[in-house]
Order: C-alpha cells, then sequence, then structure tokens
C-alpha cells in the first residue's frame, strides 16, 4: 500500500482520513459503473464523475494538506478498472490486455500489484 494523501502530522489528520474515504469511495462507485461491461446508472461522464469527487474531496478537507493525490486517484480508478475488465473478458488476459492498449507484460504486473492473479 501506498503512503496516505494526507500528512502524517498528528491525530488531526483523523479527519482527512475520513475525507479520502469519502472520496476514494466515491471515486470507486463511478469506475465501477463506467467500467466496460457495467450497467451505467448516470448519464454523468466519468471526468465530471471524478471532477465532483475531487470537488468534494477538497471542499472537505478542513485545511489539511494532501499529498500523493495523483497516486491515490490512479489507485482508485486502476483497481476498480481491472477488476471490471477481467471479468469482462472471463480473466482472459490477453483480450483484456489489448482492451486496456498495455502489453500482457504490464497487465500481469498490475494485476499483481492489486493482488489479483
Amino acid at each position: 500500500m501506498r503512503d496516505s494523501p494526507l500528512n502524517d502530522e498528528s491525530q488531526s489528520n483523523r479527519e482527512g482520513y475520513k475525507t479520502m474515504n469519502t472520496f476514494t469511495t466515491e471515486l470507486t462507485d463511478v469506475v465501477a459503473t463506467a467500467a466496460p461491461g457495467a450497467q451505467t446508472t448516470t448519464e454523468q461522464p466519468l471526468r465530471e464523475s471524478v471532477r465532483h469527487a475531487l470537488d468534494n474531496y477538497f471542499a472537505q478537507l478542513g485545511g489539511q494538506q494532501p499529498s500523493n493525490l495523483y497516486d491515490m486517484v490512479l489507485e482508485q480508478i486502476e483497481l476498480p478498472l481491472l477488476q471490471k475488465v477481467m471479468a469482462f473478458t472471463g480473466n482472459n488476459q490477453s483480450r483484456a490486455a489489448k482492451i486496456l492498449g498495455l502489453s500482457r507484460g504490464t497487465l500481469r504486473k498490475k494485476l499483481k500489484v492489486y493482488d489479483l492473479l
């Protein structure tokens, strides 16, 4: 697991962690409904849904300084994306790699990172 996107300075960060969890839950839900094979329940494009989740995240920081935000966002998008694509392809790594525009080797590395292999 990567470092938390909030600096670990004191117990006051607990509120920031709660905010991060709200963001990650929202973003995971967005990706899960927008991934291949999912039934889309919203008319909002993925980009707008991510923007909305980030707006909520920044609004709830309460003075906390985020860090590693880029990695946090990528993790939250990448895991459900990989899960959905692998399910869509019946765990066929070659098909999944082609759908994702990755080499099979790169896909395998990502699957290992998220314990999906």
